[in-house]
């Protein structure tokens, strides 16, 4: 009876140690393993030359490296940000955005060396999302899975491969909530830094406000950056647009990020888009401004971008970008806050923050309201 192969696509490398063992290799070799499919990117065991040619046979009889299959790429036309769209194994796809340095911010907000030269890509974790947030094009497409380990971290294989260039910050925000996947977020996170080589301190996990998961990453001292899409410090305003707040009202998110903070030291970010009438009005700001002081942060502001191509409607269909942004902005750094305004990298192409969703997935969604 033949034994199916094990994908060693996404396994740690105390997994690849433990596969060497079963297969009657030394411990050492899974270490080996891990620097070719990670650090070189060999997608055939033929490649591992330092191997042995036994072991590579041994290896091709009883593993196999699956991960996605590259579909397309498109490039805007204005600041070079390029979309990936991947498939599944099970036919299903995903995207991916690779962000060009600096493109991401306003004129003038980046100014560090390495905000002029990070390679940013945007990876996914979920086919679509169960979060349903009003402002997300990734909600309605529904929700079809998890993504696996492998299928996180090929985002970042294929992409070093498809470019050629080399990628110095990941950021967990396309489609889906990373907090509800994950164990394969954290062990991606592992193998991005001990395998790829990219830095805690480059990567952002991004969530809409799942408490509990924020606490269990305090509890496990995890050094990637958190970002908390905030949206609006009032209860009933947020549970509008972010139906996550029913379940995690703000005193227990915000309870959950002291929790985060008080174990790791890091500054969290949170990210904010304006919206006209909605979360605008200087009583929304207050409430911003004595939220965001409650533990070190930043806050990122975000233009609003059009997800109508989706066809939503009711409340979602409504909300439009503020027109009162800058000022805002201003009165927030005049209370001593630190905020960083973003461009609307590669909104020409669907890419841009909020836009990512898979046509043939997309399903109709209700009011919000």
């Amino acid at each position: 009876m033949n034994r199916a192969k094990q994908n060693l696509l996404g396994l740690t490398r105390e997994e690849l140690g433990a596969f060497a063992e079963s297969i009657g290799e030394p411990r050492y070799r899974g270490q080996q393993i891990f620097g070719w499919l990670y650090a070189r990117g060999a997608r055939e065991f033929r490649a591992m030359t330092d191997l042995g040619k036994a072991f590579r046979e041994s290896l091709q009889n009883s593993a196999a490296i699956e991960g996605l299959s590259f579909v397309s790429r498109e490039a805007s036309r204005h600041d070079g940000t390029t979309k990936f769209l991947f498939e599944l194994s099970d036919g299903l796809k995903i995207e991916s955005v690779l962000i060009p340095p600096a493109s991401a911010f306003r004129p003038g907000e980046a100014t560090r060396d390495d905000e002029q030269t990070r390679l940013t890509l945007c990876v996914s974790t979920q086919v679509g999302c169960p979060l349903d947030c009003a402002f997300c094009a990734t909600g309605t497409m529904g929700f079809s899975r998890n993504l696996t380990t492998g299928e996180i971290v090929d985002q970042i294989l294929q992409a070093l491969h498809l470019t050629g260039k080399r990628i110095t910050n990941i950021v967990f925000m396309g489609m889906g909530e990373p907090m509800l996947n994950y164990d394969n977020v954290m062990r991606s996170l592992d193998i991005i830094t001990h395998g790829i080589g990219i830095a805690a301190r480059h990567i952002t996990i991004s969530t809409a406000g799942w408490a509990d998961k924020i606490r269990q990453m305090g509890d496990e001292h995890r050094r990637a950056k958190l970002a908390v899409s905030l949206h609006s410090a009032v209860e009933e305003t947020r549970s509008r647009l972010m139906p996550v707040t029913r379940r995690y009202p703000l005193q227990a998110l915000l309870a959950a990020i002291e929790h985060y903070y008080r174990a790791v030291k890091l500054r969290v970010t949170y990210e904010f888009i304006f919206f006209e009438g909605v979360n605008d009005t200087d009583a929304e700001v207050a409430r911003l401004i004595k939220f965001a002081r409650r533990v070190p942060s930043k806050i990122n502001v975000i233009p609003y971008h059009s997800i109508a191509f989706t066809g939503v409607q009711g409340f979602a269909a409504s909300l439009r970008p503020s027109t009162r942004t800058e000022a805002i902005v201003d009165r927030l750094r005049s209370n001593n806050l630190t905020v960083m305004m973003r461009s609307s990298a590669g909104e020409d192409i669907a890419a841009a923050c909020g836009q990512l969703a898979i046509k043939t997935l997309r399903r109709s969604r209700a009011s919000v309201s």
